[in-house]
């Protein structure tokens, strides 16, 4: 929302504070930061108007930074803002402080409803109803000479979760030069060489604050003259890497229990924590073409783009974008929701840019001087060469660098923090978390994350390597059960193995194994060459393979010739899976585990087709364990997926040892 200071200045009011203050330049300074902020945020007029006005004088006289200007710099800007005033809203500047008063509180009521308000608080789910209030503060003033400053520091570190004072610090400067990025600023450990008693005051306050507030804070500061000043105090904003060990950290200094720390972290923080990374293998092959501040750290490819719209208008057309600017502005927020990552040539480690990118988890690099961006030429040059929209470039926001072209990313490994996160949550949650997992490498991961086992492993998706599919299309065309009997053979050797696997890394953990799934078709060629090349390999006609494919086609495939309907068709598919399981499991549990499966069977609509399902299932198991002489605990449960299975539950339970709801079908079904 809005904020406008040096409220109260005028053409008669600033000389006395130029006099009080026997500072002409200070009091002269603040006058014009009130036109400009003033007009932007009561009578919306663009800032870059007087931004230009501003750039025109420092280009004139060769400045680099504001504090250049002298006092007859900062008169003729003055006088050269209030015609901006005349010739953009044909009215004065009101020179009544009562009158600014009241046009600031209405202003910033108002924002309130401003498109970036509205935006963030969608954002961040926070109610629009709410309302909102507006402080009137006294002002302290950072631009008051070397030895004032403004700053914002943070009691931990926002981007990795370090304990120890974090932030940065203009010299004569007021709070918005920090945080709209227009100068680069120092870090808060210079404070310390620089005013030491000042600097051991402020360790100290918030070290109290955040003993108070059990929490991470934000902390806004001013020294106006040698003395402290706190302007606010609030919860910090994070990466989710620093969320879990400030949650962590708190536990273990005692600060909070566990129970507090799990209530902080929300769900969405788990896909931001494991966000890409680029790995030292593929950033050896590439040369950075700039380095900036990891602000937010990750890993992002795409197109760049150097205005807010645009880049939103790309994302909505599917492109990844990369938002490269001087410096962003609340204003920016719908694009900087859009980006893969956020680059900015100006501002630090406090800057909006860097404050909104961490609390989004987006990846962020700030104050990367060595680009130099011209956003209405739509360009950036660096030592080398130029960037221009629609180019693609790659940031590492842990390391600050950016690259040329799209570079490969990776998974991040796990934080220990997380780990221990996820253990706590076992140990105070009443519900158990399984996991969908088939592969060794997704079991692996889950298995790490502390699952309670596997909810749902689908056999379908082990049938689509390229060795098997072939055996699969040779079942589907077969013309008699004889003729099913190799490929059957064949295909339970190898789910035999993947149950093998399956089991061995669950071990006596829960595992339930959904039988086939899919329609048969699903299986089949499409294209003429696939047609082609099959019917070579399977030595058949076209004709033959186009034929089946048809007889197999499915008007409806949710509805259709699947799941548990294909064992009644084909009883023999669901012996095979069966076999492979039971056979799986006897040999690991003959080697000392306790494997003790669940067979899921997909799609029931009804007690009658579970029960013939069931039936034979059973006997399968039941004439394998006589032959081989054992015993194996299993349970045989249905997913329930349709929507009449629902409505019929109560007659299923009947026959069924477990349900689980297969949500995705229910949902498209029931609509």
């Amino acid at each position: 929302m809005d904020t406008i200071l040096n409220l109260g200045l005028n053409d008669e009011t600033v000389i006395g504070l130029a006099k009080k203050s026997q500072n002409e330049r200070f009091a002269l300074d603040c006058y014009r930061r009130l036109l400009q902020m003033f007009g932007e945020v009561v009578f919306g007029i663009d800032k870059k108007i007087f931004e230009e006005e501003l750039t025109r004088i420092k280009q004139k006289y060769g400045y680099i930074s504001d504090v250049e200007l002298t006092v007859s710099n900062l008169g003729n800007l003055i006088t050269s803002y209030k015609e901006r005033y005349i010739s953009v809203l044909d009215r004065t500047f009101p020179q009544d402080p009562k009158e600014q008063l009241f046009l600031a509180i209405a202003a910033v009521f108002k924002s309130w409803e401003n498109p970036r308000a509205k935006t963030y608080r969608r954002l961040h789910k926070i109610s629009d109803a709410l309302g909102t209030a507006v402080n009137i503060q006294q002002m302290v003033f950072g631009n008051f000479g070397k030895t004032s400053a403004t700053g914002v520091a943070f009691t931990r570190n926002p981007a990795t979760g370090e304990r120890g004072l974090f932030g940065e610090f203009l010299l004569n400067a007021q709070g918005e030069d920090v945080v709209a990025g227009i100068r680069t600023p120092q870090s808060i450990t210079k404070l310390e060489k620089e005013q030491p008693e000042i600097y051991r005051q402020f360790l100290a306050i918030s070290q109290k604050l955040e003993q108070h507030y059990k929490d991470m804070q934000d902390i806004e500061f001013t020294i106006e003259s040698g003395k402290l000043y706190l302007l606010q105090t609030r919860t910090a904003k994070r990466t989710a890497k620093a969320a879990f060990k400030i949650a962590t950290d708190l536990v273990e200094e005692k600060m909070i229990d566990k129970k507090t720390a799990l209530m902080r972290l929300q769900p969405e923080l788990l896909t931001q924590l494991l966000h890409p990374i680029f790995s030292e293998q593929v950033l050896q092959q590439h040369q950075a073409i700039a380095k900036g501040l990891p602000a937010s750290p990750g890993a992002a490819s795409g197109k760049v783009y150097f205005d807010a719209e645009a880049a939103k208008y790309a994302s909505n057309a599917g492109e990844k974008v990369i938002l490269l600017r001087q410096e962003t502005s609340p204003e920016d927020i719908e694009g900087m929701i859009v980006s893969e990552a956020i680059v900015t040539s100006r501002g630090g480690m406090t800057s909006h840019a860097a404050v909104v990118a961490r609390g989004m988890g987006v990846c962020c690099v700030v104050g990367c001087e060595e680009l130099k961006v011209a956003e209405f030429d739509k360009q950036a040059e660096y030592s080398g060469g130029v960037i221009k929209e629609k180019d693609e470039i790659s940031v590492d926001g842990t390391s600050g660098r950016i690259y040329l072209g799209i570079l490969e990313n990776s998974q991040s490994q796990e934080e220990a923090s997380l780990i221990k996160i996820l253990n706590w949550a076992d140990e105070i949650a009443d519900l158990k978390v399984y996991a969908n997992a088939e592969t060794k490498k997704d079991l692996t991961m889950a298995l790490e994350f502390g699952a309670m086992g596997v909810g749902l492993a689908r056999t379908e998706h082990m049938f689509f390597k390229e060795e098997r599919l072939l055996e699969m299309r040779k079942l589907i065309l077969a013309q008699n059960k004889e003729d099913r009997r190799e490929p059957l053979q064949r295909l339970k050797e190898m789910q035999k193995n993947d149950f093998l696997e399956i089991f061995t890394l669950t071990n006596e953990k829960s595992c339930t194994i959904r039988l086939l799934d899919p329609p048969l078709h699903e299986f089949l060629p499409q294209t003429k060459e696939e047609i082609s090349l099959l019917a070579r390999e399977l030595h058949l006609s076209e004709y033959q393979i186009h034929k089946r494919v048809a007889e197999l086609k499915e008007v409806n495939p949710m509805l259709g010739h699947r799941g548990c309907r294909l064992a009644v068709t084909f009883p023999d598919i669901y012996d095979m899976q069966v076999q492979a399981i039971i056979e799986s499991a006897l040999e690991l549990n003959s080697k000392g585990m306790n494997i003790a499966p669940k067979i899921m069977i997909p799609l029931v609509g009804g007690a009658d087709e579970t029960r013939s399902v069931k039936k034979e299932i059973t006997t399968t198991i039941q004439k394998y364990l006589q032959d081989a002489d054992q015993t194996l605990n299993y349970q045989i449960g249905v997913m329930i997926e349709v929507p009449r299975a629902c409505l019929t539950a109560e007659a299923i339970a009947e026959e069924a040892d477990f349900f689980s709801f297969g949500t995705n079908d229910l949902t498209q079904m029931t609509y």
